[in-house]
């Protein structure tokens, strides 16, 4: 990667939250009336993915969305990621509308205010994991050392500074699952979006990035999980499930 300069990014407390009337802590994200509709291609079918979806998400959640497939829930998190725009009502994301935003608009949310775990990893396999952690910073125009001391740090947390500059076939599922993991936490973002972050993994290297996700939230980190697993949901102190686009049950310990 060609190196960039410019100011470094900050891990201070977000200024963009709204308050909570309900929970005393900030609300990240709301969702007001929202509803997003697909029509299939060549045709005049439409499907209506999600129906007046009324939502609220505060610092320090740490949600399991869930259902059947065909429910919403993959679309759900797309819009939740500014992956994909409502067709009506409002999402605002850090005390911002950013429901009508152009592509380049939403890209820059996406770097700035959002983490994302994916179920395939979606490492750059000709990058070490160093370097693929460095990669949303450098588009940022963070400075080398900057960027590279939180990589290290950042590996370091999830266990595997010892392997700074192995690429990612060189590591088994469950470790490159981790660099995904640190790399979403590089920018310091809102929220960590993860989708179904343990379908490609086997029950115990599950169990480990679970703990994982487990400690991010006891260190306050708002997660947003994705995930068909009963015992995965179950370990989620809110439960958000849809059925037909609608949110059937929003269930809290």
């Amino acid at each position: 990667m060609r190196e960039n300069t410019g100011s470094p990014v900050t891990t201070a407390a977000h200024p963009h939250a709204a308050a909570s009337a309900d929970s005393g802590r900030p609300v990240l994200a709301r969702l007001v009336h929202l509803n997003k509709i697909y029509r299939k291609p060549g045709t005049d079918i439409e499907v209506h993915a999600l129906r007046d979806i009324c939502l609220e998400f505060h610092q320090g959640d740490y949600v399991a969305i869930r259902g059947q497939s065909g429910s919403g829930k993959s679309t759900l998190l797309n819009v939740l990621g500014c992956l994909d725009r409502p067709t009506s009502g409002e999402y605002i994301l850090g005390g911002e509308d950013v429901s009508r935003l152009d592509d380049d608009e939403l890209s820059e949310i996406r770097s700035k205010r959002l983490g994302f775990v994916f179920q395939n990893f979606n490492l750059i396999p000709q990058l070490n994991i160093m370097e693929n952690l460095e990669v949303p910073l450098f588009y940022r125009g963070v400075p080398p050392r900057i960027r590279r001391e939180r990589a290290k740090a950042l590996l370091d947390k999830v266990g595997l500074g010892h392997r700074l500059h192995h690429r990612p076939m060189e590591l088994s599922g469950g470790q490159q699952q981790r660099v995904a993991i640190a790399r979403s936490l590089m920018g310091d973002p809102l929220i960590i979006l993860a989708d179904e972050p343990t379908g490609n993994l086997d029950s115990a290297t599950g169990d480990l990035i679970l703990s994982l996700f487990d400690d991010l939230h006891a260190e306050g980190k708002t997660i947003l999980m994705v995930t068909h697993e009963p015992d995965v949901a179950a370990r989620c102190p809110r439960r958000i499930t849809l059925k037909d686009g609608r949110v059937l049950v929003d269930e809290r310990d």
